[in-house]
């Protein structure tokens, strides 16, 4: 069977659908092919799938959108929150580093004052010293030692970075303020640790700075003491052996109201004391300069003592009014104590004979020279030579005549010679 195109199909014609379109008198007419149901109702699927899918996007859009935007908020704000605590955290620590960083500046201050007022205690206790016979009690500058914890100065991390440099410039610190790869909280800590360091470290040194303030009052009041004690037990030498009193100023006339020192005026009240037993020691001591206590002709023995005796050429009682030395001819005679000659050459009976004036109304007389070596008004220090021992004037020998006057009264030289012997060892020391 075939159709109007000669098809057959299973001998029967083939049945067509024509479209048939008039329009007036225009008819148009279409014949319509299963294809092309095929192909519309495809289209008419894929725009309704189309229709659904862009309607289930409008529906579900909204959702989506704040979904989405919530969890963009989320994240911002967790940022937000992180970098907020990071942020306090680093002030917290930079706060504290500030903090430490005043510390220590207040620290070495504080040291460094310290140094300059024990260099200056120095500097005013160094002439005192001085005057006491003692050199360089202590150095003219106390050291302080530089504070340099351990990991302070350079914190070399493990990675190679370096956390911080300190350096002391001056007596003051500087901190490099250079940003390093290092967390909060890791500086927190390494913070501490090195605030910890410092801190037993300036306890160190200024324990070390105490005790050499301390050490310093000690020795001044020790040197008081012992001044004083020998000012006392030379004082006692001379009443002791009924000599001249040196003349010294004691400030007993005081008083006042209580109050308690300072512990910073430790050291002035203890350098005043010194300096006043100084003085007093002083006064002994040039109450002692001029003072005949030394032996004229040392080691030579004594033929003769003051006072009642036999005279040599008369042969009876007579008054001697001094000490005989005995010695070999040429000997050098001494003088006893620091003063001014009044009289140098020949003196009736006492041959010739020097006299020296010490001062204090107290003058000494060096008789039967066979030679003098001073002039009259010749000032003369202690253990000067003023001549030679002889036999000259009233003599029957060679000796020296050694008299001491007080006030133009003979007394006995031997309390003046035992005294000085007693002194030496003061005096030695002192």
């Amino acid at each position: 069977m075939h159709n109007s195109k000669g098809k057959t199909v299973f001998g029967k014609r083939e049945a067509q659908h024509i479209l048939i379109l008039a329009n007036g008198d225009n008819v148009r007419h279409m014949v319509i092919r299963p294809w092309m149901f095929a192909v519309a109702a495809s289209l008419v699927g894929v725009f309704a799938i189309g229709y659904l899918l862009a309607t289930t996007y409008l529906v579900m859009r909204d959702d989506l959108i704040g979904a989405s935007m919530a969890q963009q908020a989320r994240l911002q704000h967790s940022y937000e929150d992180r970098i907020a605590n990071l942020r306090t955290e680093l002030d917290r620590v930079t706060s504290r580093q500030l903090l430490n960083q005043q510390l220590v500046q207040d620290k070495v201050a504080e040291l460094m004052q310290r140094q300059a007022q024990l260099s200056s205690r120095h500097g005013a206790l160094s002439p005192i010293l001085n005057r006491a016979g003692i050199i360089d009690a202590a150095p003219a500058v106390i050291p302080v030692p530089v504070p340099r914890p351990k990991d302070q100065a350079n914190m070399i991390e493990a990675d190679g970075t370096t956390a911080y440099q300190t350096a002391f410039v001056g007596g003051k610190l500087f901190q490099d303020k250079t940003p390093r790869l290092h967390t909060p909280s890791s500086l927190a800590q390494k913070d501490i640790l090195l605030l910890d360091d410092t801190s037993r470290l300036f306890g160190t040194v200024a324990l070390s700075l105490e005790n050499i303030e301390e050490e310093q009052i000690n020795r001044i009041q020790s040197l008081a003491q012992n001044t004083s004690r020998k000012t006392a037990e030379i004082t006692k030498i001379l009443k002791g052996s009924q000599l001249p009193a040196p003349k010294i100023d004691d400030a007993t006339a005081i008083g006042g109201p209580f109050v308690p020192a300072k512990d910073n005026q430790a050291f002035d009240y203890s350098l005043r004391g010194l300096d006043h037993a100084l003085q007093q020691f002083d006064q002994v001591l040039h109450h002692i300069e001029v003072l005949p206590i030394k032996n004229p002709v040392a080691g030579a023995k004594i033929s003769s003592h003051f006072g009642s005796r036999r005279d040599p050429f008369l042969k009876r009682r007579a008054f001697h009014s001094g000490m005989d030395f005995k010695a070999r001819t040429g000997t050098r005679v001494y003088a006893a104590a620091k003063g001014k000659v009044i009289k140098a050459g020949w003196s009736g009976g006492y041959g010739r004979m020097v006299e020296i004036d010490h001062g204090n109304g107290t003058t000494t007389r060096y008789a039967h020279l066979s030679r003098i070596s001073v002039k009259k008004g010749q000032h003369v220090s202690t253990d000067m030579s003023i001549g030679r021992v002889g036999s000259s004037g009233r003599s029957t020998g060679p000796h020296l005549h050694y008299e001491i006057r007080r006030y133009g009264k003979a007394v006995n030289p031997s309390r003046y010679i035992n005294a000085g012997q007693k002194l030496r060892p003061l005096l030695k020391s002192s």
